[in-house]
């Protein structure tokens, strides 16, 4: 049996909700790992927070030799190496290059004219509305169920995810 000596992409399971100190841990030991963040809003029962979560729960990739796998699930809270066809699932270059752009795309997405948000904070939260104008730091938008318009604060708004 013949091990790569290539470093490859390859994918560790961790522990539920411990995926960052798990890449904190992995660089700490000079490990290359990476772990998809996108911004989200967390509600609590005192205040709505933007934070980042990672876009695969339980999942962060490495980048080494298929024979150093091993070695890497005896880091706290690394729970098994991802395969796929009885071998360890390598992912390629490309595939990671493209969730980084993705990410870059979707942080990047700005809101437009007529889209539904959410507001985060404040006396109207949980209101949702239709952007009518964009300025630098604030929206104008449309309360349909208030027959209002209001003026909020950038971010202050969260846009409202339809499922179709």
């Amino acid at each position: 049996m013949t091990t790569t000596l290539k470093s490859n992409w390859y994918v560790l399971y961790t522990a539920p909700r411990a995926e960052k100190q798990v890449n904190d841990r992995l660089k700490a030991k000079g490990i290359e790992a990476w772990l998809p963040l996108h911004r989200s809003p967390r509600v609590w029962s005192d205040r709505i927070k933007i934070v980042e979560v990672p876009l695969f729960n339980s999942y962060l990739f490495v980048k080494c030799k298929e024979f150093e796998l091993r070695d890497l699930l005896n880091i706290y809270g690394v729970i098994r190496t991802v395969y796929y066809n009885g071998k360890p699932a390598i992912i390629k270059e490309k595939e990671i290059e493209a969730i980084k752009e993705f990410l870059e795309q979707a942080a990047n997405y700005p809101l437009c004219i007529g889209e539904e948000v959410e507001i985060l904070t404040g006396s109207m939260k949980h209101v949702s509305g239709k952007v009518k104008k964009i300025k630098k730091n604030y929206l104008v938008l449309y309360l349909e169920q208030l027959g209002a318009t209001v003026s909020v604060k950038l971010d202050d708004v969260a846009r409202v995810n339809r499922i179709k």
